[in-house]
């Protein structure tokens, strides 16, 4: 099973940890937040940034396995990791022991889910983190100065993704959720504002990985309650 909590630092979205108990893959649902997750399996602890998927997958778990994840919010960035190339992809950070990690040149204590905030505004004194405020203001319905085509360009520079694309990957979850709590594909398609059912079937598919049965299923091998982090 998943923990996760809110965050009131803007930077990030969400803090969550995990065990892997008696689990050797799961759905990787869509999701449009990269991430930066620790992981110990074996004595061994790693570490990488993982970027937005743009779609449904399955991942691999590995036995008996700890995790802790840091979930950025929209519009927050790596200047010297570029999100767009991490869609679908991640980058492995080298030299992670259980109390310490080399970042950007320098030495950092190892965050947990307790303290993920004092390790992110380090990161924002230094500059590895950086937020822009197009984004947040652009998804709540603003429209800042600038022609669609600029705002465009720096939105898929902060996010990775397209204003449509995470609009879309939002509203899959939603219906997930509203699937799996038992509300008609009829009434998600309507609430949600989708063509029609078959629409909403592929949406489904595409980025949540699982159909409107399996998740309505009262014995779904995956609960939304591990699928979604964030």
């Amino acid at each position: 099973m998943i923990e996760s909590r809110p965050s009131e630092l803007p930077y990030i979205e969400r803090v969550w940890r995990s065990r892997s108990d008696d689990v050797s893959q799961m759905m990787s649902i869509a999701t449009s937040h990269w991430e930066l997750v620790f992981w110990e399996h074996r004595g061994e602890v790693q570490a990488a940034v993982l970027g937005p998927e743009s779609r449904a997958s399955r991942a691999p778990v590995p036995e008996d396995a700890v995790f802790f994840g840091i979930s950025f919010a929209l519009g927050t960035s790596m200047p010297h990791i570029p999100v767009s190339r991490l869609v679908d992809g991640n980058a492995a950070i080298p030299d992670v022991t259980r109390r310490s990690l080399w970042l950007k040149g320098s030495a950092w204590h190892v965050p947990d889910y307790d303290n993920a905030e004092a390790f992110v505004r380090r990161m924002v004194r230094e500059g590895i983190v950086d937020l822009d405020p197009v984004v947040p203001a652009v998804l709540d319905g603003a429209r800042p100065d600038g022609s669609d085509r600029t705002l465009q360009r720096r939105f898929v520079a902060a996010t990775g993704l397209t204003q449509g694309t995470i609009r879309q990957i939002h509203r899959a979850r939603q219906a997930a959720v509203l699937v799996q709590e038992g509300v008609s594909a009829q009434e998600v398609v309507h609430r949600l504002g989708y063509f029609d059912q078959p629409h909403l079937a592929r949406s489904l598919r595409r980025y949540v990985g699982r159909t409107a049965t399996q998740l309505s299923a009262p014995d779904a091998a995956e609960p939304l309650s591990l699928l979604y982090k964030t």
